[in-house]
């Protein structure tokens, strides 16, 4: 089947990225921009993010996940550790975020490396889920091929009343991962498609630099 989209496009004219007015540290920037998307609507999902992995097959993968912390570390989101997309990264740690927010005509890109967050972090976050998000990090086994949804919902039906008036533990295949950033690129839509492109790059030092791509 062909499908022509060549007539879609749009002007972008929303805002304007200039080097003078952005800080010396890129989340810093992100958390502006993050608040800024947030406020101005018309996004159901803002934490969403693009997460891209390669495989032990060398296949890259790409989904999206949850933001769920910014810390001056990076990126948290939480995962069934047994999941494709954690086996991949604790096998090859080199990965990629990206966010887009039509609302404000914006982008980041984010390139770094994965890795587990502490036990304690995401005991935290677990013991905050909602009781029902709980237990299906028991009942399901992620990215495993199973014979019927039928069996999720059995499972989630035993689990209900074996911890019936009892907290729920985080099981041990579940937990954060952060992705610590080693460069972030921020791109402002512009009118005729000469888009404003700021990128980050951190240094051995651990210090930030900045400068501007051609669109």
């Amino acid at each position: 089947m062909k499908k022509d989209l060549g007539h879609l496009r749009k002007n972008y004219t929303a805002n304007a990225l200039v080097e003078a007015n952005t800080p010396n540290t890129p989340l810093e920037l992100f958390s502006v921009w993050f608040d800024e998307v947030s406020q101005a609507g018309g996004v159901e999902e803002v934490n969403a993010m693009t997460l891209s992995t390669i495989n032990p097959e060398g296949e890259l993968w790409g989904r999206v996940v949850l933001l769920k912390d910014l810390t001056e570390d990076g990126f948290v989101f939480y995962s069934n550790y047994k999941s494709d997309k954690c086996e991949a990264l604790l096998n090859h740690p080199k990965v990629s975020l990206s966010f887009f927010w039509p609302n404000l005509e914006r982008q980041v890109i984010i390139s770094g490396i994965a890795k587990k967050t502490s036990d304690i972090t995401s005991d935290a976050y677990f013991s905050s889920r909602p009781r029902g998000s709980q237990l299906g990090a028991h009942v399901s086994p992620q990215s495993q091929r199973i014979d019927s949804r039928a069996v999720l919902e059995e499972r989630l039906e035993m689990l209900k009343k074996k911890f019936e008036g009892k907290d729920i533990p985080r099981p041990d295949h579940w937990g954060g991962i952060i992705v610590k950033p080693q460069r972030i690129e921020f791109w402002q839509g512009r009118p005729n498609r000469l888009h404003d492109r700021i990128v980050y790059t951190k240094s051995d030092d651990a210090s930030w630099h900045r400068k501007r791509l051609a669109p």
